[in-house]
């Protein structure tokens, strides 16, 4: 009976989670795809296709403009099918343009000027930061956030924080020039900044005095697996005097969830500027899998409330991966027209598909990399003691 009753848990755990994901990157690719739709009709373009997945047809209508709405039966992702368009990425069909009518012409999309293909193109990762930023300014005007401000309580012995001369009751002003206001202001600077020296402003006793640390490199679990953070050593303030409520206006709650969406951009890049110079791990990097289990963590951990949130998160991770100048990838796209407007001519149809080419294989080897590490993180999670 107890068997059973861990095979019933299991299954019903993993459905949930299975459920959680799905609605996550649902909504985040059919507000990326709806952003690549709307604009392109604004531009008069014909679209002949919007699904959300890949592969077969499980679903789908068709609407009064011709359009196929459906939802395939890979949910991996999705697309936008413009007229002219030969596949799901937007590859022209040089084939069907050469014989085109010119009446379809006008409302095909290869035949667009660069300005409206790259409004089009460029309306899908804005359409994930909209959402993200919309998601934040919700949960700031109708809930607020408490926040601790970043005062010290304790210092770690042998800590980075110990050794740049931290005292318990400083008041952290600033970080690398940038202005603190809470405490988890502080962490995010630090979090992503493991080995690199940072300089600090901090108030103690009526006076400013400046330090320089080196956060440590610490591993920490996360829904997305283990990952190497940056650890100071300080622990915040317990004076309930240190917490602050905060409340916002309609336009007040709108600048901080700007901030906060252009905060998580900028922790990845930095992410990925590390990773390049070597200094961070690859085996942190997430795929499917990975989204899958922080999707069902988030929700068992704080419900719809924190599935909402995993999904301002995943919009602006979407919106910016999709700006990368990777073929086949928006950003790709982004490129191609930008040598077209300065050259003033695109680029042969041989060497647009040999950049799609390329583009595809480091997608399908970065998609394959992640999941490996994915199943890796699982593994572990399986064999070690208390899973």
């Amino acid at each position: 009976m107890e068997f059973l009753s861990m095979i019933s848990g299991a299954t019903g755990s993993l459905f949930l989670t299975l459920i959680a994901f799905l609605v996550v990157l649902t909504v985040v690719v059919f507000v990326h795809e709806f952003g690549h739709f709307w604009v392109g009709r604004l531009c008069g373009v014909g679209v002949t296709a919007f699904s959300v997945g890949f592969g077969r047809e499980l679903i789908g209508w068709t609407d009064k403009k011709g359009t196929r709405w459906k939802i395939s039966a890979i949910p991996l992702g999705g697309y936008v099918k413009f007229v002219g368009d030969l596949n799901a990425a937007s590859v022209p069909d040089q084939g069907q343009l050469d014989q085109m009518p010119v009446e379809q012409r006008a409302i095909s999309f290869p035949h667009q000027n660069v300005a409206k293909r790259a409004a089009i193109v460029a309306a899908g990762p804005i359409a994930n930061f909209i959402l993200a930023i919309a998601i934040f300014a919700g949960f700031n005007y109708f809930n607020g956030r408490a926040v601790l401000e970043p005062r010290i309580e304790a210092v770690q012995p042998g800590s980075a924080a110990e050794k740049a001369g931290f005292q318990p009751k400083d008041l952290i002003l600033t970080v690398d020039g940038r202005t603190i206001q809470t405490f988890a202001d502080m962490q995010l600077i630090v979090s992503s900044s493991a080995g690199e020296p940072l300089a600090f402003t901090v108030e103690r006793n009526g006076e400013t005095v400046a330090l320089t640390a080196t956060p440590n490199f610490v591993e920490r679990t996360s829904p997305f697996g283990k990952q190497r953070i940056g650890l100071l050593g300080v622990e915040a303030s317990r004076d309930p005097s240190a917490i602050k409520r905060l409340t916002y206006s309609p336009w007040g709650a709108l600048k901080a969830a700007v901030v906060e969406t252009w905060n998580l951009v900028e922790r990845t890049l930095n992410f990925i500027r590390r990773l390049v110079m070597g200094v961070e791990s690859a085996d942190q990097l997430s795929g499917p899998i990975g989204i899958a289990r922080a999707s069902g963590t988030a929700f068992d951990i704080g419900g719809v409330y924190s599935l909402v949130s995993l999904i301002g998160f995943m919009s602006v991770s979407i919106g910016l991966i999709n700006l990368f100048p990777i073929p086949l990838l928006d950003g790709g796209h982004l490129l191609f027209y930008a040598i077209e407007a300065v050259r003033g001519r695109p680029l042969s149809e041989k060497a647009q598909e040999i950049g799609f080419r390329i583009g595809f294989a480091l997608v399908a080897m970065l998609m394959l990399f992640a999941t490996w590490n994915d199943l890796v993180h699982l593994g572990t999670s399986f064999m070690s003691p208390g899973s």
